[in-house]
């Protein structure tokens, strides 16, 4: 379990929660500043073990997926789309297995 902190092609920061596996679990909103990016990471360090922060959701497609809110119903990050709600409730559960990790893999170049 890790996260993958990433700059994209238009300059912006962002970060991928990952399992012990090396899925992608949750990914991150955009951030114009890597620090910003960097109190995403401390903010699902925060949410992410509370079943209370996670708002299940279906996508137009008929596909769960969950968003990941801070207490001010900010969103943090947004899972992949699953093939079911029970596959949607075990990525639910591992962002709350692997939301401690202390482990950042600065791939920013920067």
């Amino acid at each position: 379990m890790s996260y993958d902190l990433k700059k994209d092609k238009s300059g912006k920061f962002t970060f991928n929660l990952k399992a012990g596996n090396g899925q992608v679990i949750l990914t991150g909103q955009s951030y114009a500043s890597k620090q910003g990016a960097q109190d995403g990471i401390a903010s699902v360090r925060t949410h992410g073990v509370d079943d209370a922060n996670f708002e299940l959701k279906t996508s137009v497609a008929g596909e769960p997926f969950f968003v990941l809110k801070a207490k001010n119903g900010q969103i943090i990050g947004k899972s992949e789309m699953y093939s079911s709600t029970g596959a949607r409730d075990n990525g639910v559960a591992s962002v709350k297995n692997n939301s401690s990790s202390t482990t950042v893999n600065d791939l920013t170049g920067a």
